[in-house]
């Protein structure tokens, strides 16, 4: 078993993919720099074929990556695959990714070719390929949905042809976690040389399981994971990068990435920069809730011991700290915190006088600021005690 889990970063091409989230030269070059920072292992620039822009942005991250191997992607074209070439001939590290569909019906409806000639395609691309890099990926496009015994025979003859990665991609996304974790597990088995290639795999949201099917993969024997920032992507997106590497912090014991983890928020906020696409408030790991509390029981838990309610520290993934959010679900013991940060000592009769004018306040309000807290503070405290304030502790 491989402990090292490659990280291969799409964002820039997969990812901008998805509809309104194209990248001019400039962003994207600025976001390459950034995945370099956070030290992933593969980043995939673009398609060459696709345009002259698209070709001339992969030739210039070419010149400005060093330590993470630059990927181009492209048909199993001849010509395809000079082009993906030309485009990465600055790269310190590059790798031709090449793909053909393997899937029954991409095969009859889009290629309108036999498995046989899909076969001969594959292996004279990679063999294409290989006089021109070190590092070839084969892609079998839409495996999940191909047949098995066609996918040994493809992988193996690919390999011997000099792929050096083979992916597995769930084009799709149809898989279900434990139907991609046997795949993978049936390719380990039934690939004869699948030993002298790195194990990729690349799976989409469509279901709601692209994270769930790369850790499969990764628990069943994948040594490569391909992802994006933010989990953007064609449809319903990507595996997210962020939550398979944290998920890998935190969980699998075994394994491990080379991943900054401290990256990860500046990077999720550079590429919403760019887009103009925030991510979800409660998006796991980057979002503006992953390290809120609003309750009361909650707060009280993370203020006096922070894993009480949170797994992993917010440091760990780039932010500087947890936010405690007063609102109409907080308690006592958190709007006293506050108090305490604002520099008011409150006495137990006061505070609860003050609470008792905060939650009024809250029930109107989806966020209590400051401003409101101070102005509550000299309201309040300027008033005699009314009988019949509640006293209920939250």
């Amino acid at each position: 078993m491989n402990n090292h889990i490659e990280i291969f970063d799409t964002t820039l091409r997969d990812g901008e993919q998805s509809p309104g989230f194209s990248m001019n030269q400039e962003e994207k070059l600025r976001l390459a720099h950034q995945l370099e920072r956070m030290q992933v292992d593969v980043i995939e620039a673009g398609f060459p074929i696709a345009s002259d822009g698209d070709y001339e942005t992969v030739r210039e991250i070419s010149k400005h990556i060093n330590k993470s191997t630059v990927a181009a992607l492209c048909r199993t074209r001849h010509k395809d695959i000079d082009r993906a070439a030309a485009a990465l001939e600055p790269a310190a590290k590059p790798r031709i990714h090449t793909f053909i569909a393997t899937s029954d019906i991409h095969m009859k409806y889009k290629l309108k070719k036999e498995r046989d000639e899909v076969l001969e395609s594959a292996v004279s691309a990679v063999e294409h390929a290989t006089q021109y890099c070190d590092e070839v990926e084969f892609s079998a496009e839409d495996a999940s949905r191909s047949d098995t015994e066609f996918l040994y025979q493809i992988f193996e003859e690919v390999i011997n042809a000099g792929a050096t990665v083979i992916n597995v991609p769930d084009t799709v996304g149809y898989a279900m976690p434990w139907e991609y974790g046997n795949l993978i597990k049936s390719i380990k088995e039934n690939v004869p040389n699948i030993e002298q290639a790195t194990l990729s795999v690349h799976c989409h949201n469509d279901l709601g399981v692209a994270v769930a099917n790369s850790l499969m993969a990764i628990r069943n024997g994948a040594d490569q994971v391909e992802c994006t920032i933010n989990g953007i992507g064609e449809r319903a997106g990507n595996a997210s990068l962020e939550e398979i590497v944290m998920a890998i912090a935190t969980r699998d014991d075994d394994r491990h990435t080379g991943i900054v983890s401290e990256e990860l928020v500046p990077s999720s906020k550079l590429l919403s920069g760019i887009t103009g696409h925030n991510v979800q408030p409660n998006k796991a790991i980057v979002g503006d809730n992953a390290f809120a509390h609003e309750a009361g029981i909650h707060q009280h838990g993370v203020l006096n011991n922070p894993m009480t309610y949170e797994i992993m520290t917010p440091e760990s993934v780039g932010l500087e700290s947890n936010k405690i959010v007063l609102g109409k679900h907080s308690g006592r013991f958190a709007l006293n915190k506050k108090l305490q940060k604002m520099g008011y000592e409150l006495e137990k009769d006061e505070l609860n006088r003050v609470y008792f004018k905060f939650t009024q306040v809250a029930d109107e309000k989806k966020k209590v600021k400051e401003s409101d807290i101070l102005d509550l503070i000299v309201d309040t405290l300027s008033q005699q005690p009314i009988d019949g304030d509640p006293k209920m502790a939250r």
